[in-house]
């Protein structure tokens, strides 16, 4: 069984920094991608990351602001993000595609204006 984890979610001001981490464990022996997704209410989800061997994929909202990672040897990703805005608000979600997807328990972050 395989379980995301992740953290660090929170409430920040505009212009402010956060890093999300979103861990694998469990029987896993093959990642083909990484991924963050995100809800805003009453929006749909949508991609805003990804990572596989290369290349990197990067919604345009998030271009220059946003940055993921990952660390192979824990079977981590990351998602720096900075220079929030209000519209960055959401459930922010990670994926994880092996054999087949694995989604993450989401976790809120809010910018405030």
């Amino acid at each position: 069984q395989v379980q995301l984890v992740e953290s660090g979610g929170g409430l920040v001001q505009a212009g402010g920094s956060l890093r999300l981490s979103c861990a694998a464990s469990g029987s896993i022996d093959y990642i083909q991608l990484m991924g963050w997704y995100r809800q805003g209410p009453g929006k749909p989800r949508e991609l805003v990351a990804s990572i596989t061997s290369s290349p990197t994929y990067y919604a345009d909202s998030v271009k220059g602001r946003f940055t993921i990672s990952r660390d192979n040897a824990k079977n981590t990703v990351y998602l720096q993000m900075n220079s929030l805005q209000p519209e960055d608000t959401a459930v922010y979600y990670c994926k994880v595609v092996s054999w087949r997807s694995y989604w993450g328990q989401g976790t809120q972050v809010t910018v405030s204006s």
